[in-house]
């Protein structure tokens, strides 16, 4: 290995607009992220409330609506 080429490694804080926080490993002393696993709709199985938030699920039965009629 060539010496002093390699960036610093620290036990990065990071931490998430939801709140929580947690302790990874990397190269900048703190991290801020948008969202984690606590909070992803994937991990969460949540994915059905943020696309109900939006309106599409009524738009679609309104539109399958007006197909069966």
């Amino acid at each position: 290995m060539k010496a002093a080429i390699h960036p610093k490694y620290f036990q990065a804080k990071v931490r998430c607009n939801c709140g929580n926080e947690f302790v990874a490993g990397s190269t900048k002393e703190n991290i801020h992220v948008e969202i984690c696993s606590k909070c992803h709709p994937f991990y969460t199985g949540s994915q059905k409330m943020l696309v109900e938030s939006g309106g599409r699920v009524e738009r679609f039965k309104k539109r399958f609506e007006k197909k069966e009629k």
